[in-house]
């Protein structure tokens, strides 16, 4: 495998780590990227921009086509980590209170039980409202004003604030009709012009057309896992395997509220302003929106959280078991923290893992970000093997 890339002395293991990945774990097309205090020390990507290229060479005229220092995938929930940062950063700003009513900024929200929930409880995903009663169409999904309305409508599932569970997809909703109505603009345009752009990152909220042909194609990978890895420790319980093949557990309701399931690899899906599931970025930009709410980082780029934001952002707010997931969980106002289920670098972190594969997080104890997608998706939700073997890699680096 021809690894490309660099990495700065000292953080070689990565390199290692990433290498045996290919070799040793199915991984098909990935990058990794790592920042350390501001700076960028890792940046590494191999393999085909297509997972199905072999399965579908000839496709397009570009099946089996590299992956090049500019490819981008989507990074199913890892978007959240990025999307969350828009109502810290409203907070910052004095546009936004966190623990008033979400229904202070979005009136029709306060419908069936939900008048007392709260910015923060929203954030942190207690607000009850993990599914919808009837699952929405693509087209439906992707159009702000009515997926807003069938999220307002919505009555809780359990009694807000009272318990959390990790709300997958309906959290698209919930963020992009309260961003909407506290600043006018959507929330990928807000991302766009507020994150992105100053940053100068590639990184999308809704894949403007022009760059589609930087995305390569998502396809599920065999499931290899190295007889010595400590993640075989962390193979799921019965009772989880039980909740997501139940059709009536809120488990899979939680991932199944859009229907049929969009296939990610539709230009309409990866166009679509979806804070939860459908942002397009590459490694490096992951990693450098992660190293700016720490601190300035190199080439031209403020921080973006000041201190008490940072804060905020790794401040637990949810733990325990989850009403989702099963699994116990930690999360911050939006962010997941380091803990079994989403082990990260350590106490301080915080940040968010997609579905499959991708993970980005900032610690702020050692001044790393770290930002890691792929387009092989394994059946993982939270602590993907490759992910892990790369943090394990960074910490020995450190």
């Amino acid at each position: 495998m021809d690894v490309q890339g660099t990495v700065a002395a000292g953080f070689e293991p990565v390199r290692d780590a990433f290498l045996r990945n290919f070799e040793q774990r199915g991984e098909r097309g990935a990058a990794v990227a790592v920042y350390r205090d501001g700076t960028k020390v890792v940046d590494l990507w191999a393999g085909t921009r297509d997972a199905d290229a072999d399965a579908d060479a000839g496709r397009d005229g570009e099946g089996g086509a590299p992956w090049a220092a500019d490819t981008a995938q989507v990074v199913r929930s890892a978007t959240k980590g990025v999307a969350v940062a828009v109502p810290l950063l409203l907070h910052q700003r004095g546009q936004l209170d966190l623990d008033a009513p979400v229904a202070a900024y979005w009136p029709e929200f306060k419908a069936a039980g939900k008048e007392r929930v709260t910015v923060r409880q929203l954030l942190a995903h207690r607000a009850g409202v993990p599914v919808l009663d009837r699952p929405l169409t693509l087209a439906e999904a992707v159009d702000l004003e009515t997926a807003t309305a069938a999220m307002a409508a919505q009555a809780p599932v359990w009694e807000p604030g009272t318990a959390h569970g990790y709300h997958a997809h309906t959290f698209s909703w919930l963020l992009a009709g309260l961003v909407h109505r506290v600043t006018g603009r959507t929330i990928g345009r807000w991302v766009a012009e507020e994150i992105s752009r100053p940053l100068g990152l590639d990184l999308w909220i809704g894949l403007p057309e022009e760059e589609a042909h930087r995305v390569g194609r998502l396809a599920p990978v065999e499931e290899i896992e190295p007889a010595d890895s400590p993640m075989l420790k962390l193979r799921p319980k019965p009772s989880v395997t039980a909740a997501y093949k139940d059709p009536m557990s809120l488990t899979r309701r939680a991932f199944e509220v859009i229907d049929p399931r969009p296939d990610e690899n539709d230009p309409v899906y990866r166009a679509a302003e979806l804070p939860a599931s459908a942002g397009v970025a590459t490694a490096r930009s992951l990693a450098r929106f992660y190293a700016a709410t720490l601190g300035p980082v190199d080439g031209g780029g403020d921080r973006l959280f000041a201190p008490s934001t940072l804060t905020l952002a790794r401040t637990e707010e949810s733990a325990g078991p989850d009403r989702v997931l099963i699994v116990g969980t930690r999360f911050g106002l939006g962010h997941m923290l380091h803990g079994p289920a989403s082990p990260l670098l350590g106490p301080t972190s915080f940040g968010h893992p997609g579905r499959g594969g991708s993970l980005a997080f900032a610690d702020p104890e050692s001044g790393v970000a770290f930002g890691y997608v792929t387009n092989g998706m394994r059946k993982t939700v939270t602590a993907d093997p490759r992910a892990q073997a790369l943090i394990r890699a960074v910490r020995a680096a450190l």
